[in-house]
């Protein structure tokens, strides 16, 4: 019989404490979850679903102008797509530096990041939070393991109630349903625990019919633990009650292996970062929780007032357009002919006064209605930022190409906010995946990248780099992948300025480096790089021409005489019989090379000659 001593640290009793906490998380966040799903019915243009009941008339109009403010703010983002690049923090760090900001692209564009990119701006534009996964996937590549960046849904996500950073909670909850016969057929220890239902998840209002009968929450639970100095995460990995997987039952199985005189094979806790894989990216932020609230929650209000008028205004139109009449119950009036307006003839009883028939008249609606309706919709497209020129559309009589630039470039300021929030995140992921590249690549892998000059490059790629000695120290930069044209025209005509201007001319160097302190742009430290190493060049070969021509003075002193004779206010010396040695030319660094003068061939002729006897 085990022995109390001898039990795991994760149990039956643990996993129950788990799931009270579990249920406590999940009570805190209900507000969430409902304001989540209602949002996703705005998106979805059925939110007369959340309106109650106005009027009798049967009419649900629905128009896009909140729709219109997602997909707007989407573009701005995918034009923004991030590119990681690492700087390091050291000289001797220069070289994992460079490495990483060539590997990182191509982890990123194997896990699909672009489409996880898109899919969050989607999610955190209509419920107010992204949340991305950074895990270790064992089963990637054939069983080799690699990098894994998923997104995350926050119904399927729980954290401690009142903190506002994932990082601060106690416990992290990742709930996802999963079908019975998959459970079983990977987890054998499951077969015939498994009944369906157990712990409740918060479903979208799915149009397909989903049954969740055959299918059981799988719950994936962090917590972290003091040990000495650093903090360790821990993970369990559970359904129901039965325990899948334990960092902490797996760490205290090593120590029993070790104690028997074999080393521990597994780390005391999953990853060594020490941090949960989840990171919320936050559009607008509240206090009390990682989660915020998005634009479907700023315009919903605005959104519901223009279809309610909308569906005011069709209504009044229906209503004058349909003909209706008072009739009198003894006019004589056959009413099947009367309302039939393709029949020439209507038949009728006896005389017709004039009383027998009215027509109803249905008052137009006054003009300070549309005006309203004018002002909610304006006021859509202020409180979101999404004006028309966003979209492309300018007012006022501006018709000149710079002013229509300038006027997007401005309107755009509060999406270029946001997107640099996402970018925060984004540093977040990026070091998340290096920190798992240095803890689990210990097999090359083989990798493609872009080279210099833009040609693919093959390499075999480990972390041997990063964990000989300390763990290198650097900074991440981000910036835009994809910019838009505006941006690369404006590029290209600032480099032809600085052309013309004389910037890349050797000797204004000087002056080009004073101009570039004083200027901020996409570039300017390669620029700058470049402007002052051909300067040094410059500098480098005047001292070489200068060297040359004293040597060639040593060998034939009248090289200095036509000099000196040439110099201002002195005569001119009687020609020598002997050819004055052309002047040596200058290196053109931006022109092309050294040309040939034959200075160094006569020369070496002179002093050949000298030494043979006479």
């Amino acid at each position: 019989m085990k022995q109390p001593n001898d039990a795991p640290p994760i149990g039956r009793e643990q996993i129950r404490q788990a799931l009270e906490t579990l249920r406590r998380c999940k009570a805190g966040k209900a507000n969430l979850e409902r304001r989540i799903i209602e949002n996703e019915e705005f998106w979805k243009l059925r939110h007369w679903e959340q309106i109650p009941e106005q009027g009798t008339t049967g009419l649900r109009t629905k128009s896009a102008w909140l729709v219109n403010v997602l997909l707007s703010k989407h573009a701005d983002a995918m034009d923004a797509y991030p590119e990681p690049a690492c700087l390091p923090r050291a000289a001797d760090d220069e070289a994992e530096a460079r490495l990483l900001s060539r590997v990182l692209p191509v982890i990123l564009a194997q896990n699909d990041f672009a489409g996880v990119w898109s899919d969050n701006w989607w999610k955190k534009l209509k419920a107010g939070v992204a949340i991305y996964g950074v895990f270790w996937d064992r089963d990637k590549l054939n069983g080799l393991g690699d990098v894994s960046i998923t997104r995350v849904d926050p119904l399927n996500l729980y954290w401690e109630p009142g903190i506002s950073d994932l990082q601060r909670s106690r416990n992290l909850f990742h709930v996802e349903l999963a079908d019975n016969d998959e459970l079983e057929a990977r987890y054998p220890v499951l077969e015939g625990k498994l009944r369906g239902g157990g712990f409740p998840v918060s479903r979208y209002l799915y149009d397909d019919s989903v049954d969740t009968s055959r299918k059981s929450p799988v719950i994936d639970w962090y917590y972290k633990k003091r040990e000495g100095r650093r903090t360790v995460l821990h993970y369990v990995k559970f359904v129901g009650e039965t325990v899948l997987y334990s960092t902490e039952n797996e760490a205290a199985g090593n120590r029993q292996q070790a104690t028997g005189g074999r080393p521990m094979t597994a780390p005391t806790g999953l990853y060594d970062h020490g941090l949960y894989p989840f990171f919320a990216d936050v559009l607008f932020p509240e206090e009390g929780t990682p989660a915020g609230f998005g634009y479907v929650d700023l315009c919903k209000d605005a959104q519901r007032q223009i279809d309610l008028m909308n569906n005011a205004i069709v209504a009044n139109c229906v209503a004058a357009a349909t003909p209706r009449w008072l009739k009198r119950g003894d006019d004589g009036v056959n009413e099947a002919e009367y309302a039939d307006w393709t029949r020439p003839f209507v038949h009728v009883q006896g005389s017709i006064e004039e009383n027998a028939l009215r027509q109803i008249t249905v008052a137009p609606l006054s003009g300070n209605y549309l005006n309203i309706l004018a002002s909610k919709i304006n006021e859509i497209k202020e409180t979101s930022g999404n004006r028309d020129v966003n979209n492309g559309g300018v007012g006022g009589g501006v018709t000149a190409a710079s002013a229509i630039a300038a006027m997007q470039e401005q309107s755009g300021k509060l999406s270029r906010d946001q997107i640099q929030n996402s970018y925060r995140c984004f540093r977040q992921v990026v070091g998340c995946v290096i920190a798992l590249i240095r803890q689990f690549y210990d097999t090359p892998r083989k990798l493609r990248i872009l080279g210099a000059g833009g040609e693919p490059e093959y390499l075999r790629f480990d972390n041997s780099l990063l964990r000989s000695g300390e763990p290198p120290e650097l900074d991440i930069e981000v910036t835009a992948q994809k910019q838009s044209s505006y941006n690369r025209l404006s590029y290209n005509e600032m480099a032809m300025q600085f052309f013309q201007m004389g910037f890349f001319r050797p000797e204004l160097a000087e002056q080009a480096l004073a101009a570039l302190e004083m200027m901020d742009f996409k570039g300017k430290d390669a620029l700058r790089r470049r402007v002052a190493e051909n300067s040094q060049l410059r500098l480098r070969l005047e001292k070489t021409e200068s060297q040359l021509q004293g040597l060639l003075e040593l060998i034939d002193p009248t090289l200095s005489q036509g000099r000196e004779a040439a110099e201002p206010g002195k005569a001119p010396l009687p020609p020598s019989g002997r050819k004055q040695a052309p002047r040596l030319r200058r290196y053109d660094p931006i022109g092309g090379e050294l040309r040939k003068n034959g200075i160094a061939e006569r020369a070496r002729a002179r002093a050949a000659a000298a030494t043979q006897p006479r």
